[in-house]
């Protein structure tokens, strides 16, 4: 059973031992600070878990103290005085913290968190992943504007430099494992496709069954995923299904089929063996969609045998797959990913690591409760359980008894328990559209 408030959680996965090994690996000696790595990382947290407040905002909570276990030994500053409330040494520590302890510690915190909770779904009996990819926005500067070129279109050059990041969620627990990222534009662009690839080779769980839409649909996903031994459902778009299958799609298909690459697909993929191939199965189905949309007939492609995965199986399975837009717009949303405020590629990756930590210690949170009611984890409200993580830690911070400590996190548990998702029957979803930005003022001349 999982302890559920962050703090003890943080500090039982990630120990000093663990940092100072990390550490040791790089071949880095730091003194012993104020501002050590556990702080710092603990830091960075606790502005994501409140919206990406300010640095100044998080060092008070230096200065108000947090539990002992950020300082197994504690420091001259920590020990003899009061400590400032400035800002500069903290934002020192978070830029002289190496990269490779943030990604380090993010790996580790998944793999405990994975290890700990249940997740295979009730027809495959493994774990199912949602795949789906995203943009995000950081500062106009010139490293970043050399890293990840502002993109452009038929307006002209965009002002933002983009980043093109690709996720991977468990289907059941919403745990997130290791993001993959790259330019969205210029020189060093780089596709969705491309990144899936990178996935792969990120530790992803033996085994598991990936869930991409229509934009995965494509030979070079199905074949790395192959090769890697992992099992797909990805949709295909007409023309590809239709070329696959020799005939027009019809409701009711489910065909083996051997799937080889085209002549553009080797043309884009020239690495590929002469004799590169996926067995698997096309699987045309009519569906309705739930916004009252016009039906269509959807093209599933998966190596899963029938006796594994029927045709009601597989639908179940894609029809979940919207819940990897709701996990994007919480990373962008509710743990203001979309607008990034590093100036340098080094700095970016530490926030989107440190903002999967969070998100997956929250997510923590949301499975012990799920485990206490019976429900399942993502019947809660993330938004809404992440409000009252972020109302209970100073308070579990500032316990002065394991007692008190206690008490806090059973109130706090009840409180998450009630953070239900709520009942929207009888209402459909809403439109998916995009809203016009107001504009106040005219747009800057050249």
């Amino acid at each position: 059973m999982l302890r559920a408030d962050i703090l003890s959680l943080y500090l039982r996965l990630v120990t000093s031992e663990f940092t100072d090994g990390v550490l040791g690996q790089q071949k880095v000696r730091q003194n012993n600070r104020l501002y050590n790595p556990l702080v710092v990382m603990g830091l960075m947290i606790y502005q994501r878990l409140h919206g990406n407040v300010s640095m100044e905002k998080a060092v008070a909570n230096v200065v108000h103290g947090l539990p002992p276990g950020f300082w197994p030994r504690p420091c001259k500053r920590r020990r003899e005085g009061p400590v400032s409330s400035n800002d500069g040494s903290y934002s020192t520590a978070r830029q002289q913290l190496p990269l490779e302890v943030v990604e380090r510690t993010a790996d580790w915190v998944f793999e405990q968190l994975l290890a700990q909770t249940g997740g295979a779904t009730p027809v495959f009996g493994r774990r199912a992943w949602l795949v789906d990819g995203t943009s995000l926005r950081t500062p106009h500067c010139p490293e970043m504007n050399r890293q990840f070129p502002p993109p452009s279109n038929q307006h002209g050059k965009s002002h933002w430099p983009v980043v093109k990041m690709l996720v991977a969620h468990d289907l059941e627990t919403g745990l997130a494992m290791h993001p993959v990222w790259g330019a969205m534009s210029g020189p060093q662009a780089v596709s969705e496709q491309a990144l899936f690839e990178r996935l792969l080779g990120e530790g992803m769980p033996a085994g598991a069954v990936l869930v991409g839409d229509i934009n995965f649909g494509v030979f070079s996903v199905a074949y790395a995923a192959d090769q890697r031994q992992h099992p797909v459902v990805l949709r295909m778009q007409e023309h590809r299904a239709k070329a696959l299958l020799g005939e027009p799609l019809r409701d009711g298909i489910d065909r083996e089929i051997e799937w080889r690459p085209s002549p553009y697909e080797r043309r884009s993929h020239p690495d590929l063996p002469a004799d590169a191939s996926v067995r698997g199965r096309l699987v045309v189905t009519r569906v309705c969609p739930d916004n009252g949309a016009e039906a269509f007939l959807l093209a599933l492609f998966t190596p899963l045998p029938t006796a594994e995965a029927s045709r009601e199986d597989l639908l179940q399975l894609y029809g979940k797959r919207w819940n990897i837009e709701l996990d994007l717009r919480t990373l962008k949303s509710t743990l203001q990913l979309e607008q990034l405020t590093c100036a340098s590629p080094d700095m970016l990756a530490k926030e989107i690591y440190a903002a999967m930590i969070t998100y997956n210690l929250v997510r923590a949170v949301m499975y012990a409760a799920a485990a206490q009611s019976g429900l399942a984890p993502r019947r809660y409200s993330f938004a809404r359980v992440r409000d009252i993580v972020a109302h209970f830690v100073p308070f579990i911070a500032a316990a002065q008894t394991p007692e008190e400590s206690q008490a806090l996190l059973d109130k706090m548990m009840y409180c998450v328990g009630q953070k239900k998702l709520r009942n929207r029957k009888g209402r459909g979803p809403y439109p998916r559209a995009v809203w016009g930005r107001p504009r106040t003022f005219p747009s800057r001349k050249a």
